[in-house]
């Protein structure tokens, strides 16, 4: 779907919950949408990607995610690698309106967004949806020590960067 057709399906949405909005402006986009009731639902679904997608190495700089990957018994990095074939990441906020993710150096360190593996894997809460990216923004500036903001959408979009293919972006939306 193209950005301005989005854009019209988010203003019919503008009445609907925020978690419908950006899970159907997520979808939409090509991300891969998974709702999980609590850890042990998530986790399920995060080994059935691993083995479905056949990753073999992912980028996780998230100490509470990595061990997640270890139950899995899949093998991590703290550095982004040329062999990783996946990442694993936190977000800061999902933004409702356009049902993209914002990221920052807290989820990806230093790295540009491009750099990051063909399969991104994200694992995130109920509460991080947000309407818009002021909303984000005001939560951002209230915060100290946030830089390096970056979003990506679902793999439509190529990651915000046209060199970019066959991006997957999964999300593991996880109730609070």
């Amino acid at each position: 779907m193209q950005e301005q057709g989005m854009l019209e399906y988010g203003d019919r949405l503008k009445n609907t919950d925020l978690d419908y909005k950006f899970a159907q402006l997520f979808t939409i986009s090509g991300g891969i949408f998974n709702y999980c009731a609590d850890d042990a639902e998530a986790l399920k679904t995060l080994n059935q990607i691993i083995k479905v997608e056949g990753i073999k190495s992912v980028f996780c700089c998230d100490e509470d995610l990595k061990k997640f990957l270890a139950v899995t018994k899949t093998h991590f990095t703290h550095g982004l690698d040329i062999n990783n074939d996946a990442a694993f990441l936190t977000c800061e906020y999902l933004i409702a309106y356009d049902g993209r993710i914002m990221l920052s150096h807290h989820n990806i360190q230093h790295y540009n967004s491009s750099r990051l593996p063909e399969k991104i894997i994200v694992m995130a809460t109920v509460s991080q949806i947000v309407a818009n990216l002021s909303e984000a923004m005001m939560h951002i500036k209230r915060r100290e020590n946030v830089r390096n903001l970056t979003s990506i959408s679902g793999g439509k979009s190529k990651l915000d960067t046209p060199n970019k293919v066959n991006t997957k972006l999964f999300l593991l939306l996880l109730e609070d």
